[in-house]
């Protein structure tokens, strides 16, 4: 199965694009937020694919990066949302955007999202929020903060904890114990084993 595609973008219409590679023109299914990001009529692009195949039919779909094809993908695991329907929720809102959204758990701001309705959104919150596969580039600071704590992040989202809130947790424990000497003078481990201690008690409050 190929990755992407390398080639000429030659035509740009609502929620679809042709790409020729080599003499090969491409039919590709995108949403329109990609089509924004890829380069003009004309240029040379990279497009991201995915293809559908089933016994019916044969489609292409395209995305503008490899982390706009990975939002897509967790999308097509909520109940009820087929690979049309999720090129629709990606047509009028970015990946960040959408990211921030299902991580805050924003019941009220999902459900304006175009192609999304009440009972979408509350699928979508249930089956995706702490469960991405990626976060959002714009939570710098959170990921600033526990990056260095990852494993234990991880270890709670394995115990069925929010990882948005877990994140959260770890994060203010390590600040608070920043300026602790013994704290800093200790073996990773033990600094893990402390914090993971402590955020289970954080978020069980």
């Amino acid at each position: 199965m190929f990755n992407s595609l390398n080639g000429i973008i030659t035509g740009k219409f609502p929620q679809k694009l042709y790409i020729d590679t080599h003499g090969i023109e491409w039919d590709v299914t995108c949403p329109d937020s990609a089509l924004e990001k890829l380069p003009d009529v004309g240029s040379e692009g990279r497009v991201f694919v995915w293809m559908q195949h089933t016994d019916n039919l044969m489609n292409l779909y395209g995305f503008a990066s490899d982390r706009d094809r990975s939002l897509f993908f967790d999308l097509l695991k909520v109940d009820g949302i087929g690979p049309k329907g999720a090129v629709k929720i990606m047509n009028n809102i970015s990946t960040d955007q959408m990211i921030s959204i299902l991580e805050n758990g924003d019941l009220g701001l999902l459900e304006k999202v175009p192609g999304v309705g009440k009972k979408t959104a509350a699928k979508m919150l249930l089956q995706l929020k702490g469960k991405l596969s990626l976060e959002s580039e714009t939570s710098v600071t959170v990921k600033k903060t526990s990056s260095p704590f990852a494993d234990v992040i991880n270890a709670l989202v394995d115990m069925g904890y929010d990882k948005a809130k877990a994140g959260e947790a770890v994060g203010k424990i390590a600040d608070s114990l920043g300026a602790d000497e013994k704290f800093a003078k200790s073996a990773q481990s033990q600094k893990e084993d402390l914090i993971f201690r402590r955020a289970i008690v954080e978020l069980a409050n």
